[in-house]
């Protein structure tokens, strides 16, 4: 690296001229330090999985700790070794999770049941009820399906909640004090109101009037974190939560963190999708799209939420619990075949062979199908999952087939609310944007999501950075904006304006390919039924 580069980077590290993103994923806690000129300084990452406990998704209070540290650490010794400065302080700092779920506290801050996060499919009964009452859809694991459940159920613990929060929400609670929540995530909590950037006044009165002979302690409002959107203030770190972040005690409190916000919300930032008629698909262990609307819709659609960009902008997401997780046990199987026979390849040469050589398949993948449900999917109707493959003997089995398969079968949920959203309500974009694990084999996941779209993708070459990303650049946002830069102006002219990315279109014959895939894929759905209530 240039000698330059690094002075510039050695002194943005100790002016504090830097911005810290930490991003509780799926699989992996990613920890992104960034320079006042938005470029990635310093990485740290944990790997971790959610437990299945109870019949009950989750992650313990133990492992996010030990998570966030172990991320944070990671990053600080990638400053210390890159740099040579033991860092103190940074600029400004930002926390994003996986969105939704039920984390619920007593008054003493104690967590009344595990958390449960945004993967359960438990919420059915609530959410139907929810989405009849207010005539707006209301996702299983939103929040407020997982509060209303817990009270159908009975559950004891509803009337001592003192606090229902999210994970980047509850983070950012122990390292601030404060109890807010960036409305992208709010939206995944409770419907909101765009105009007001609050939540939906009318359907707070009526849930409050729903429970009303519950003769609950509290009200939906006095449980609920405040709304912020990107750009206000959210608190300083404390001393406290400076040593829960860095148990070495090096890092100082006093540094102001942005509002916290979900991965849905930090992957338009790190696309630059949060302006009307942008989108973005991040794709990784679940696949969600997200375009932002320029009208509302005419009907509700089960299958597609309406949330927030950071900046409070009405969104469509459509959101699949289940993508690249079947897949990757796949290719594990032939990473574990490969050292067998002796040959020893990394996971990166593995995945891009692997996927270069599913765009040598048949465009409708020679008549192989699979479902990579590891867990239930609320667009097809499934509350448990089975990961299966199935085929009939005439089938063109074969390698190419068999990888392209897994590639359409990961998008294959989310396809379906595509349709809706682009058939059914017409809704036009100019930009999509992919980001995330799928896209890392270059040209590939690209072509897959161009042919289930029907429409040209593109890939930015930061791209891999992902939410961490996302996030920092929102909390550098909060510290560096000027008066009145609205969220996509600071994106798009002091983020982006130099950023170069790979635009790829739609190849006829693999949109017609993936149509037929479809075509089988809906019909299958009577297998995977089967599956579930037969294994």
């Amino acid at each position: 690296m240039d000698n330059n580069i690094i002075q510039n980077r050695i002194n943005a590290i100790k002016e504090g001229r830097t911005a810290l993103g930490i991003e509780l994923g799926s699989t992996r806690i990613k920890a992104v330090l960034i320079d006042d000129n938005h470029t990635p300084i310093a990485i740290g990452n944990h790997d971790w999985e959610n437990r299945f406990i109870n019949n009950i998704w989750t992650y313990t209070l133990e492992d996010i700790w030990k998570g966030v540290q172990e991320s944070y650490r990671s990053m600080a010794e990638d400053v210390k070794t890159n740099y040579g400065i033991t860092l103190t302080r940074v600029g400004a700092m930002g926390f994003s999770a996986m969105m939704h779920g039920y984390m619920a506290f007593d008054k003493e801050g104690e967590l009344l049941v595990p958390f449960r996060t945004w993967r359960n499919t438990i919420t059915g009964q609530a959410s139907k009820k929810l989405t009849e009452l207010f005539q707006h859809n209301i996702p299983q694991r939103w929040s407020i399906a997982h509060l209303y459940q817990a009270i159908l159920n009975k559950e004891p613990h509803v009337k001592d909640i003192d606090y229902l929060i999210t994970l980047e929400g509850y983070v950012h609670w122990k390292l601030t004090g404060e109890k807010v929540l960036g409305i992208g995530d709010c939206a995944g909590m409770f419907p909101v109101d765009s105009g007001k950037k609050d939540y939906n006044e009318r359907m707070i009165e009526q849930f409050d009037e729903l429970i009303k002979s519950e003769n609950l302690p509290w009200k939906l409002r006095d449980i609920m974190p405040k709304v912020l959107v990107a750009g206000d203030s959210a608190g300083l770190l404390s001393d406290e939560g400076a040593k829960l972040l860095d148990p070495t005690g090096n890092l100082k409190p006093g540094i102001p963190l942005c509002p916290p916000e979900g991965d849905a919300g930090t992957g338009m930032v790190a696309t630059n999708s949060v302006a009307r008629r942008t989108g973005n698909v991040s794709a990784g262990t679940s696949v969600f799209a997200m375009v932002v609307l320029e009208r509302d819709f005419e009907k509700v659609h089960e299958e597609i939420d309406i949330v927030t960009t950071p900046a409070g902008d009405p969104v469509a997401m459509v959101h699949c619990n289940n993508c690249t997780s079947d897949l990757n046990a796949w290719v594990s199987i032939f990473k574990e075949y490969s050292e067998i026979m002796g040959i020893n390849l990394d996971m990166n040469t593995l995945y891009g062979t692997l996927y270069n050589k599913a765009l040598e398949g048949d465009p409708d993948c020679g008549g192989l199908l699979s479902y990579g449900y590891y867990s239930g999917e609320h667009i097809t109707h499934f509350d448990e999952g089975r990961p299966l493959f199935v085929r009939k003997p005439d089938a063109r089995f074969n390698l190419a087939n068999f990888i392209r398969m897994h590639l359409y079968s990961a998008l294959g949920a989310l396809k379906i609310g595509l349709d809706i959203l682009f058939k059914d309500e017409h809704v036009e974009v100019d930009v999509i944007t992919g980001h995330g694990g799928f896209f890392k084999t270059k040209g590939v996941g690209q072509r897959i999501l161009a042919a289930a779209m029907n429409a040209p993708v593109t890939v930015m070459d930061t791209a891999g950075e992902g939410g961490a990303w996302g996030i920092a650049i929102l909390a550098n946002y909060h510290i560096s904006k000027k008066e009145d830069e609205t969220l996509d102006v600071y994106l798009s002219n002091r983020v982006f304006a130099t950023e170069s990315g790979t635009r790829m279109e739609p190849d006829k014959k693999d949109v017609e390919g993936f149509e037929e895939y479809m075509k089988s894929y809906r019909k299958g759905l009577a297998i995977e039924r089967a599956a579930v209530e037969g294994l």
